[in-house]
This record gives C-alpha cells, sequence and structure tokens, in this order.
C-alpha cells in the first residue's frame, strides 16, 4: 500500500478505534460486560468493512478509475448486505447486548466518515500535473519580439 494510502487509512481508523474505545466504556458502564463486548464487536465490525471499503476504492481509483464510481456504489450495497446477514446471524444471541452493538456501529461509521471527509480535505491532491507544462511546452519558432 502506498504511503498516502496509507496515511488515509490510518487517519481514518486512529479516530475511530478512540470513539469505538469510549463507546465501549460507556457501554460497560450502562449494560455491563455484554454492552462493552456488544459495542467492540460494532466497532470493530465497522472498522473491517469501512477499511476494506477504503482499500477496495482506492485500489479501483488506480488502476480502473472509469468503474470508480460504480464500484463504490456496488461496494456500499455489499457492505450493507453483508451487515444485514450478520445481524440477522445473531439477532437472537445472547453473547452481547445488541442496543450497545448498534450504538457502537454508528457512532464507529459516522466518526470513520468525518475522518475520511477530514481526511480528503487535508490532503494534497494535485489537478494538475506539475511536471507536465516543462515537456508538452511547445518552442518558439517564430522570430523573437
Amino acid at each position: 500500500m502506498p504511503s498516502n494510502d496509507a496515511r488515509n487509512l490510518l487517519q481514518c481508523a486512529v479516530p475511530t478505534a478512540a470513539a469505538g474505545a469510549v463507546a465501549v466504556a460507556v457501554s460497560g458502564a450502562v449494560a455491563g460486560g455484554k454492552g462493552a463486548l456488544g459495542a467492540a464487536v460494532g466497532t470493530v465490525l465497522a472498522i473491517l468493512f469501512m477499511g476494506v471499503g477504503l482499500y477496495v476504492l482506492q485500489r479501483t481509483a488506480k488502476s480502473l478509475p472509469m468503474l470508480f464510481q460504480a464500484m463504490g456504489l456496488m461496494l456500499y450495497v455489499a457492505q450493507l448486505l453483508l451487515l444485514l446477514i450478520f445481524v440477522t446471524l445473531f439477532k437472537d444471541t445472547s453473547l452481547f447486548n445488541p442496543k450497545a452493538f448498534a450504538i457502537g456501529l454508528v457512532v464507529a461509521t459516522v466518526v470513520w466518515m468525518a475522518a475520511q471527509a477530514r481526511a480528503h480535505m487535508k490532503a494534497k491532491i494535485f489537478y494538475i500535473d506539475p511536471d507536465s507544462e516543462k515537456s508538452e511546452k511547445p518552442e518558439k519558432t517564430g522570430p523573437p519580439s
């Protein structure tokens, strides 16, 4: 993974993990051990889904830029379907508190999206190629003025 991609992933994952730790602490204080476990599962699931999604989108943008938008839409639909499958499989579980799971998942997802927006705004992305003006500049062929 190139350094810009790793930096972008790190700028999203660190605040999300910190917010997840707060959600785990609050859920543990309110709902006990099962609440803390539910918030931890929700946070880990959000970091995993969003991290894999960001990685896939960055790879797609570099290799197949014409498929970037379609890949983004497909990726978000796939993430929602995987989350629906996960929630359906664990809807009657007694392993963790489902409300704490939902809160941890929502908090982590919102923090990830905000951190990703901030990282994108802070990134220094060229919209022109600065080296191209040296190589593509036509030479003067007429008389000097």
